[in-house]
C-alpha cells in the first residue's frame, strides 16, 4: 500500500469499532497515520483502539454520536484542544434496515436518515471547513450500489433512499471545496460483517480497500465521485 501524502496525517473514522470501520482504522494506522477510532459506546470503541494500540499502531478513541451534531462538535473540540487536526473524515458509521417500502415504519425512516445521512453532514459540517482552511483533506463517505439510482430502484427502502441521500451530500460536499479536500463515496460490496451477514460474498479486507484507498488519494486524485474496487460507478 502506498503511504498517505505528506499532508494527510490524522483521520477520524465513524462507527470504527467494528467490521469495515475497524478493518479501515487498522489499516491507516499500519499506513503511518494517526487514527481517531470513534464509536458511540465508549466501552467497546475504547477496548478496540486500546487492542490496536498495544500492536503499536497509533489509534487513540473518541465517543462520537453521529446522530447527535453536539456530540460530534465536542468531540472536534476535544481534538482541537489536543491539538489534533482531521485531515481525513471516513463516514462509515451506518445502519440496515431490511423493511420493504409497505413494511416501513416512520420511526425506523427517520432512525435510518439520522445515522447514514444526518450522521455525516454533522461530520462534514464540523470538520471540512477547518480542511478548506488548511488546504487539505479527504472525506471519505461509506455508501451503498442499494443507494444507486442508475438502472435501479434504491432498496431496501430506508437504507437505499438514505444512502442515494448520502451519494447527494457527496456531491454537494465535492462542489463546495477547493480541489485540495477530495471528498468521495465507495461501495465497499457485500461484506462478511455483522451488517452484511456471514454469507456475505467480500472480505472485510477487500471491503476497506477501496475506503482506504479513498483516505490516502494522492493531490491528484478524483473528487467528487462513487466507487467500488477503485473503480468509479454510476450514481
Amino acid at each position: 500500500m502506498s503511504h498517505a501524502p505528506h499532508t494527510i496525517r490524522t483521520a477520524l473514522v465513524t462507527g470504527g469499532n467494528r467490521g469495515i470501520g475497524l478493518e479501515t482504522c487498522a489499516r491507516l494506522a499500519r499506513a503511518g497515520l494517526d487514527v481517531v477510532l470513534t464509536a458511540r459506546d465508549p466501552a467497546r470503541g475504547r477496548a478496540v483502539a486500546e487492542g490496536l494500540a498495544r500492536q503499536g499502531l497509533s489509534v487513540r478513541f473518541e465517543q462520537l454520536d453521529v446522530t447527535d451534531g453536539d456530540s460530534v462538535r465536542a468531540c472536534a473540540g476535544r481534538l482541537a484542544r489536543a491539538g489534533v487536526e482531521v485531515d481525513a473524515l471516513v463516514n462509515n458509521a451506518g445502519v440496515y434496515p431490511t423493511e420493504s417500502f409497505l413494511s416501513l415504519d416512520e420511526e425506523t425512516m427517520r432512525r435510518a436518515v439520522d445515522v447514514n445521512l444526518m450522521g455525516a453532514f454533522h461530520t462534514c459540517r464540523t470538520f471540512v471547513p477547518d480542511m478548506v482552511r488548511r488546504g487539505r483533506g479527504r472525506v471519505v463517505n461509506v455508501s451503498s450500489g442499494l443507494g444507486a439510482m442508475t438502472d435501479n430502484v434504491p432498496s431496501p427502502a430506508a437504507y437505499g433512499i438514505t444512502k442515494a441521500a448520502l451519494n447527494a451530500l457527496t456531491l454537494v460536499v465535492s462542489a463546495a471545496v477547493p480541489p485540495s479536500v477530495k471528498v468521495n463515496a465507495v461501495c465497499p460490496g457485500w461484506v462478511r460483517t455483522d451488517m452484511g451477514g456471514s454469507w456475505a460474498p467480500t472480505s472485510v479486507e477487500k471491503g476497506a480497500d477501496t475506503v482506504v484507498w479513498l483516505a490516502l488519494l494522492p493531490d491528484d486524485g478524483p473528487s467528487g465521485g462513487f466507487f467500488r474496487e477503485r473503480r468509479r460507478i454510476p450514481w
